[in-house]
């Protein structure tokens, strides 16, 4: 099971970006997915959450710019991050919940940097 983020970049204030994270060994259409990121010197916090039944739960700083959505067809998920600001800058995270021992999988981060 491997989940592959990708799309950070640099990206000006009040710009768009779109990350990706591609799924293999899962089906993103049964799974609970997640995007965190991590900004520097800070914890890792949760930026959005989507059930497998399609339910979105977003922080409350990115509610209302940010999306999140799943493509079955590509089993992927995609976080568009819309008025982006400079503490949007941060590694976002990939996550997915994994059947009990297993619990939460991380895939590797991307970096996504606001600048003005």
């Amino acid at each position: 099971v491997q989940l592959q983020a990708s799309g950070g970049g640099p990206v000006q204030v009040g710009g768009s970006l779109r990350l990706s994270c591609a799924a293999s060994g899962m089906t993103v259409s049964r799974t609970s997915m997640y995007w965190y990121r991590e900004a520097p010197g800070k914890q890792r916090e949760l930026v959005v959450g989507i059930s497998s039944g399609g339910l979105t739960n977003y922080a409350d700083s990115v509610r209302g710019r940010f999306t999140i959505s799943k493509d079955n067809a590509k089993n992927s998920v995609y976080l568009q991050m819309n008025s982006v600001k400079p503490e949007d800058t941060g590694v976002y995270y990939c996550a997915a919940d994994r059947p009990v021992p297993v619990g939460r999988i991380w895939g590797q981060g991307t970096l996504v940097t606001v600048s003005s």
